[in-house]
């Protein structure tokens, strides 16, 4: 008899993991400058974490260095599968975003000087 109540819990255990981890959406954020140019240059990522349920942020203020003089053209804020889980399975301790920028083109020179 207990080992059929241990089958049972162990079942509604899994069940119950699996609608957690199946319903987590993944989302994500997309940032673009006014004139978006969708030839420009690849994007550059890192991976930016929320400690103590978004008390703690590493880093709190992130810095674009690559893109110099050019201007950033797009930033996209996500997450996925895996940034959830470990969100999750941290009951939201950890919570890692990935943020992905590209840089504007330069522009081209039109004559010489």
């Amino acid at each position: 008899m207990a080992s059929q109540k241990n089958k049972q819990s162990i079942k509604h255990f899994c069940v119950v993991v699996f609608l957690i981890v199946s319903l987590q959406g993944c989302y994500s954020y997309r940032v673009l400058n006014t004139v978006n140019d969708p030839a420009s240059v690849q994007y550059h990522h890192k991976i930016l974490w929320a400690f103590c349920w978004g008390l703690v942020v590493n880093p709190q203020t992130f810095s674009v260095n690559d893109c110099e003089n050019n201007g950033i053209d797009e930033v996209r804020i996500s997450t996925n599968l895996g940034t959830n889980l470990i969100t999750v399975i941290s009951l939201g301790f950890l919570s890692p975003v990935k943020v992905e920028w590209k840089c504007h083109k330069p522009c081209q020179r039109v004559g010489e000087m």
